[in-house]
């Protein structure tokens, strides 16, 4: 039996303030295995992108600290890494888009010189810079790509943009790619789009992907886990469709039952009652 490529165990992340410890992630554990997708869904605060940065450790410690457990990836502790190590797998291994792509990028540089960027750093090996470019421009569908490529962020849509982040981490060849809320500054349309996107790349690449997100409706047709975040901790872990189709914890079903679904009328959507869920969480 293959080790998973990715193992958390025990997880715990503390941030020290003025005001005292904040535990953000209390205690959690998964696994997935090489070429799954995984979906991370709770609402904001509940430790979802804490947990999604903490792979490579790019929060900063202090205020930071990894008070227990373990990360393993392709075998080995991330906490136990340096430096050195860590930028070795962070691109390289570990690739990251997130939800805002006008703020990823930089405004004074052309989309070729980003990603031109980022293959120089994690592949040395590569001669023809340019036609690497437009090889993961064309995949992630910008159309043109030869020209395109040339243009400044500014220049593309939020969800061109948003493609061109993609483009970008996917030319590090990574193993893992972390979608860190990556259509929440999209309209539903092009929600829709990058989506489709991530699922036919996936086909494509066989890489694993950590979808986090706060949408229990984007999932479906995409993950094949779903880890459900509450107050720092997982309260629901299993197969997609079986959560979605029988959910066990009230908050899980709480978060399906704010889907707006067609041909149900309602007059207005379901709320979540936050202090039951805080009962239940004692």
């Amino acid at each position: 039996m293959t080790a998973p490529l990715l193992d958390i165990r025990n997880l715990c992340i503390q941030f020290t303030t003025e005001n005292g410890v904040v535990n953000a992630v209390k205690g959690i554990s998964f696994s997935m295995e090489a070429g799954e997708t995984l979906a991370i869904v709770g609402e904001s605060g509940s430790g979802k992108s804490v947990t999604g940065l903490a792979l490579t450790r790019l929060l900063p410690e202090p205020p930071v600290i990894y008070s227990s457990g373990e990360i393993i990836f392709g075998g080995r502790d991330v906490l136990k890494m340096s430096p050195g190590e860590l930028r070795a797998i962070r691109g390289n291994k570990i690739a990251y888009i997130f939800q805002e792509p006008s703020t990823s990028l930089n405004p004074v540089f052309t989309i070729r010189n980003q990603i031109a960027e980022a293959i120089r750093l994690h592949r040395p090996e590569v001669k023809d810079i340019d036609r690497e470019v437009v090889k993961y421009l064309d995949l992630v569908g910008i159309v043109d790509a030869a020209k395109r490529m040339h243009d400044y962020p500014h220049q593309l849509s939020g969800g061109m943009q948003q493609r061109v982040m993609i483009a970008m981490a996917l030319s590090c060849e990574p193993d893992l790619l972390v979608a860190d809320e990556p259509t929440t500054a999209l309209d539903v349309t092009i929600q829709a789009q990058i989506i489709d996107q991530l699922k036919e790349l996936k086909a494509r690449t066989k890489m694993s992907i950590i979808l986090i997100t706060h949408n229990f409706g984007i999932i479906s047709g995409i993950a094949d886990k779903v880890a459900v975040m509450f107050r720092g901790k997982i309260v629901e872990y299993g197969e997609t469709a079986t959560v979605l189709k029988n959910p066990q914890h009230a908050y899980t079903k709480a978060l399906i039952e704010c889907i707006p679904q067609l041909g149900v009328r309602r007059k207005r959507l379901a709320t979540i009652d936050h202090a039951a869920l805080e009962l239940l969480d004692r």
